[in-house]
């Protein structure tokens, strides 16, 4: 398995757009549609926030992960935000959600981040196990209750 940026591999985009859209737009009715979280992804890069990022392993697309530089708009002094990770179900439970964070941490250190933030309304008991930080509860632009939880990378 190897992590690679999505746009290395704009043939797998269709398939995070779905993940995406299914996971983190329908379920927590969001105001996106379809086609504007495809057009999202399109501009996602290498060089600036966002960047998304696909696990692969042999030329399939098996998770994907994102670097925002705000996932909280009713927060936007916290600075980057591990974002919309998703394992495909029948590759979960093996660990490529943990290297996902891995690979996000590290790219925010080479940038020169001291912490990364993330937000989650239903998986806090996860990034407790993987030394992540409570740090709030707070309400998001919708007034729904989220949990914010901090990496400290140094």
């Amino acid at each position: 398995m190897y992590i690679d940026h999505l746009c290395n591999h704009p043939e797998h985009l269709e398939t995070v757009a779905t993940w995406i859209y299914d996971e983190f737009v329908i379920k927590a009715k969001g105001n996106l549609n379809f086609e504007e979280v495809v057009e999202y992804l399109n501009k996602t890069n290498k060089e600036s926030f966002p960047m998304t990022f696909a696990a692969m392993i042999n030329n399939e697309c098996v998770g994907t992960v994102s670097i925002f530089a705000n996932d909280l708009k009713t927060q936007d002094i916290l600075t980057p935000w591990l974002a919309s990770l998703y394992v495909g179900p029948e590759h979960r439970g093996k660990g490529i959600g943990e290297v996902l964070i891995e690979h996000v941490q590290h790219v925010v250190k080479e940038l020169g981040y001291e912490a990364l933030y993330l937000r989650t309304e239903h998986t806090s008991k996860y990034y407790r196990g993987l030394g992540w930080e409570f740090v709030y509860k707070t309400e998001d632009e919708k007034g729904q209750e989220t949990e914010v939880f901090k990496y400290n990378i140094i």
